[in-house]
């Protein structure tokens, strides 16, 4: 996290408790997605609060050797040039197969035209691309980790 982000999750995480600080299992300073224009766009949905959810391919956590994310954790919202646009919460994390995201699900996550189809057509695309780039292979009943989280700053 560099100074400029720091400074901003200094400014959420002064509004509260010490219970509060406490209790937050890990902060991170990220993007959504993998390209400048869905990275700025993400962000901005986030920030409005027309995206309220996320998911990433299992196998990627499998490959990397890295642990699942925590309810509670935060996360500074960044845009592509790093800049902080938010903080989020994470509020619940599962693990789904590919093919059985709800409709309900795929709305939350807010990107597209906002519907399942749209959602579909355009994670089908990315995951094939992305796990081929990870060594993994992704197929309609992949396990995808789905996450929902709430902005809490600012409010």
């Amino acid at each position: 996290m560099n100074e400029k982000q720091q400074e901003y999750l200094d400014k959420y995480l002064n509004t509260l408790t010490d219970a509060e600080r406490s209790s937050i299992p890990l902060v991170l300073a990220d993007y959504f997605c993998a390209d400048e224009f869905n990275a700025n766009e993400c962000a901005r949905l986030v920030n409005t609060g027309i995206k309220r959810a996320s998911c990433s391919l299992k196998a990627a956590y499998d490959v990397a050797n890295e642990p699942f994310p925590e309810v509670g954790a935060l996360t500074v919202v960044l845009n592509w040039a790093q800049e902080p646009v938010c903080i989020i919460r994470l509020t619940e994390v599962s693990t789904c197969p590919f093919n059985e995201v709800t409709r309900e699900f795929a709305e939350a996550e807010g990107e597209g035209d906002g519907t399942y189809e749209w959602w579909r057509e355009a994670h089908i695309e990315f995951f094939t691309q992305y796990a081929s780039e990870i060594g993994a292979e992704f197929t309609e009943t992949s396990e995808l980790v789905l996450e929902r989280f709430e902005k809490v700053y600012p409010l």
